[in-house]
């Protein structure tokens, strides 16, 4: 079970603040109609851009009240997406610890809970029984993995399989284009097709980028978290390229400011268009 310390609280007035850029029925119907889930991008920054000072090294830059927050966003979403370098450097929980939750006091099952997703094209990621979220799904605290690869099954270790299928996890495969990469069309329809009709997509950077850059058209809602802090040169940056000279910048609408603690996070929405985007890995 879990303990006093483990469980986050993020209260009423603030999630008023917020709960309008969360998936709504309204919002979940519309992604249907393209057969997509709805989809949100969020993260945290830096004051110069950057989500960590070295790559492969963590750098937390929330602070307690937004990281309350991300897991209340999490609570909202079916699933959340990472690419394999942060499942690898970060070794992350990707559960939901708000009071309440499943597993946090929301009795024995796992509502609220999130899918956690993996882009993983090459089987890189070698989880095993010690990784943070097996530990969580044999404590009752969180769900294990999807993995999105390109590997076939004979690819694939008897151990990763055998884990996966005694948890509840499984590989969801998926053909790259000649360069390797996925593109968000047919990773979104995958996932839409498994039940997911919401989707929160955190990270790493190269996840970010690409989606900035070349997946906007299936974001529904951004949400990031700026934090008070420099971390300097030789950080990796949320710097999304452009897909061209002369095109125009992508800003978002409907924008709000959200002060909490010493952070302060900016929500807004995506114009809704419809496009095929690769994966950049």
């Amino acid at each position: 079970m879990s303990s006093i310390r483990d469980v986050l609280r993020f209260p009423a007035s603030d999630r008023a603040q917020i709960d309008d850029y969360l998936p709504s029925k309204s919002s979940i119907i519309a992604a249907h109609l393209k057969s997509l889930p709805h989809t949100t991008l969020t993260f945290a920054t830096s004051m110069d851009s950057q989500i960590t000072m070295r790559p492969g090294i963590g750098s937390p830059l929330s602070g307690p009240a937004s990281k309350a927050m991300t897991h209340y966003l999490r609570s909202k979403h079916d699933a959340i997406l990472i690419g394999v370098n942060t499942a690898i450097a970060d070794n992350p929980s990707l559960n939901c610890r708000i009071e309440g939750v499943g597993g946090y006091g929301g009795g024995e099952n796992l509502k609220g809970q999130p899918r956690p997703v993996i882009i993983d094209p090459k089987g890189r990621w070698n989880f095993g029984e010690d990784s943070k979220i097996f530990g969580l799904v044999k404590d009752g605290r969180g769900k294990a993995p999807w993995i999105i690869t390109a590997q076939q099954e004979d690819e694939i270790s008897f151990e990763k399989k055998d884990l996966l299928r005694a948890t509840s996890g499984k590989f969801i495969h998926l053909s790259p284009d000649k360069e390797g990469r996925f593109s968000w069309q047919d990773i979104l329809e995958a996932l839409w097709k498994e039940g997911i009709e919401s989707l929160m997509i955190e990270g790493g950077a190269g996840i970010i980028n690409d989606m900035l850059a070349e997946g906007q058209v299936f974001i529904d809602g951004v949400i990031v978290t700026i934090a008070p802090v420099w971390l300097g040169k030789g950080g990796v940056a949320v710097l999304p390229e452009r897909e061209a000279p002369g095109n125009e910048t992508f800003r978002l609408r409907g924008v709000k400011w959200i002060p909490l603690g010493e952070d302060v996070v900016c929500c807004g929405r995506v114009t809704d268009l419809l496009r095929e985007s690769p994966v950049t890995l």
